[in-house]
């Protein structure tokens, strides 16, 4: 959840009251926010030491999907509304006096999409800074890019002195040799190829470079003069950098997201639109798609939710009436109005600053906080349930008890690992459709969410390889496989995978360990060509992870289903060792570990490692 600081002067002064430090604690924990810290005493000690001090400041936590709470502006205006000094501001677009035809005009061209091809702006007109608001506007970019642009890989913010500028603009993606201007901050014109040189060493700008660096086009925004307005998403141009006697801004916003794109560029004019001469007004802009396409920017439309007093109530044991409920709404800045059709219903305007609400739930915990969650009745359920566990996790613990008890020791590795690890370094190649791979790595660490569970207990082994032998670790936990026929396409699957260290490779240990569990959970080893109806087996193998000729494969024949008529069992029976055999399925593998897997993962010792799927012992009849 983002912290942001705020004037503590500023904010009370908004508010009409001069809080103790209590009382606004107080306040923001009724509406959902928490105050980290009061820097007044920090502040008046340096005073008294005669140190250079800031005003005092309030560190406030907000939850990580109220974009419209990150600045001071938005919280002062969320708080009044909260405390009913004010009603919900209403955001409107102000046409210039020709219309739609005089609007500014932004065209986009066909090679952005190959880099960031989504775009959307807007304009405040006749807006007065001064030095708080300006540094607020500032710090709000900033709050944007790290939060809901993902440090500017999904959304980038650009802000620019229109009066400085010539409409329209042309947004244009071109190879770096092609894009001159002098960027923010500096007098002298580079290339862009240069400025990717001369920002490698800055320490704000240089994260930012690898978004853009590896492509062979930049995006680069010019007005009709060829003036640059920006490179998204790196830096702005000198030439139209916004000061404090800025009086029209030209905001654009540049992305690879086009739902965060209409987020952000809402976010960042609405927040501000209360500085313009007329208040909560923003023109708009008009942005031609390299199809012919047209869109008006920013889209500020109001939605709409429909909520039910009964099912408001019905969540919070509470009995409202609909007219109570939209007091309530209107407190949390919603815009309710009662249904002409339904008694129990309420139709909920949602402003562009509350992209957080998406169902009737979010419309109830709204209401939940305007009402005050302390002063919600405390009464007992009307149901009454007693727990159990899962059937997975029983045969889990059976298992965990019955090897923790022969001397071998949990781990509890991360589900998430390199690509590396859960495929070349266990000698596996990558079919493209077995691993969930994470489009936003925060480290090579974690890539993609693991296929096995041997990488984790081979790296366990890694970081204890000074600890006496033999080693002995085992885990019992899920393994992830994309899936096409789910919802949710990928499946979630329990195993169990277990890891001998020692001088020798100890095959017999992990095989032990395999029939000690088999026999908990009263599997009985059978031979291939066994005529009995259920049992498990092993049979050589070709894992690439373990050494040639030292790996099996576990095969696990089900019971046969007791939905059977009494005449297709006699027929079975007639070739009982075709049927079983046709029936036997692969449940895992066991060996001793392949000599470049060790190396991979910096082992010298020989191991021997199983890995079977617990799930398959579920489905018995």
């Amino acid at each position: 959840m983002p912290t942001i600081s705020v004037d503590k002067a500023e904010l009370f002064e908004r508010l009409g009251h001069q809080y103790t430090t209590d009382e606004f604690d107080r306040l923001c924990f009724d509406y959902g926010l928490e105050l980290d810290e009061d820097t007044t005493a920090e502040v008046e000690a340096a005073i008294k030491k005669g140190l250079p001090a800031e005003r005092p400041q309030l560190k406030i936590e907000v939850p990580a999907n109220r974009y419209d709470l990150v600045c001071l502006e938005g919280i002062s205006r969320a708080l009044r509304a909260f405390l009913g000094k004010q009603d919900p501001p209403q955001y409107t677009l102000a046409y210039p006096p020709g219309g739609e035809k005089d609007l500014i005009t932004v065209t986009v061209s066909q090679e952005t999409q190959r880099i960031r091809p989504f775009f959307a702006c807007a304009v405040l007109r006749n807006i007065k800074f001064t030095p708080m608001s300006y540094a607020s506007f500032i710090d709000l970019q900033d709050k944007l890019h790290q939060n809901i642009g993902r440090r500017r890989s999904l959304v980038a913010i650009g802000t620019h002195d229109l009066d400085t500028l010539t409409p329209p603009f042309r947004y244009e993606a071109r190879t770096p040799t092609n894009i001159a201007f002098a960027p923010l901050g500096r007098a002298t014109v580079h290339t862009a190829a240069e400025l990717m040189e001369i920002y490698e060493s800055d320490k704000h700008l240089s994260r930012y470079l690898p978004i853009i660096r590896d492509s062979d086009v930049y995006p680069i925004i010019y007005d009709a003069e060829d003036h640059v307005l920006s490179m998204p998403p790196i830096i702005n141009s000198e030439h139209s950098k916004i000061t404090l006697e800025t009086k029209n801004v030209f905001i654009d916003t540049t992305a690879t997201d086009d739902t965060k794109l209409q987020i952000v560029i809402n976010m960042v004019a609405s927040m501000f639109s209360e500085y313009c001469a007329e208040p909560f007004t923003i023109e708009p802009c008009k942005i031609v798609f390299p199809d012919g396409s047209t869109r008006i920017s920013p889209d500020i439309t109001p939605r709409t939710v429909t909520a039910r007093a009964s099912y408001i109530n019905s969540c919070t044991s509470l009995s409202l009436t609909p007219s109570t409920i939209q007091s309530l709404l209107t407190r949390m800045t919603l815009s309710p109005t009662l249904s002409p059709n339904d008694p129990d219903a309420l139709i909920v305007s949602l402003p562009c600053t509350r992209p957080d609400i998406f169902h009737e739930v979010d419309v109830m915990e709204d209401a939940a906080v305007a009402y005050g969650f302390n002063n919600l009745p405390d009464i007992f359920p009307q149901t009454s349930t007693v727990a159990q566990p899962l059937p997975i996790s029983r045969l889990t613990d059976v298992i965990r008890r019955e090897w923790a008890m022969a001397g071998w020791v949990e781990a509890l590795p991360f589900i998430l690992c390199s690509h590396e690890e859960n495929f070349s370094f266990m000698n596996r190649p990558d079919p493209g459709s077995l691993a969930v791979k994470i489009a936003n790595p925060k480290t090579l660490e974690f890539q993609v969410v693991r296929t096995s569970l041997l990488p984790g207990l081979l790296k366990t082994i890694r970081e204890n390889r000074s600890h006496a032998l033999p080693i002995r670790v085992f885990e019992l936990s899920d393994v992830v496989f994309k899936d096409t026929s789910r919802e949710r396409q990928a499946r979630n699957e329990r195993r169990a995978g277990a890891v001998w260290c020692a001088r020798s490779a100890g095959f017999e240990v992990v095989h032990g360990l395999l029939d000690r569990a088999m026999k908990m959970l009263e599997v009985p080893r059978i031979g291939r060509g066994d005529g009995r109806d259920m049992g498990y087996y092993i049979k050589e193998g070709d894992d690439p992870a373990y050494f040639p000729g030292r790996a099996a494969t576990i095969y696990y024949r089900p019971p046969p289903s007791k939905t059977a008529k009494r005449g297709e069992l006699a027929d079975e029976l007639k070739n009982t060792l075709h049927i079983n055999q046709d029936r036997d399925i692969v449940i895992g593998t066991l060996g001793v570990l392949h000599p470049t897997v060790l190396e991979n993962f910096e082992i010298t010792y020989p191991c021997s490692a199983l890995e079977f799927n617990m799930e398959v012992f579920l489905k018995r009849s």
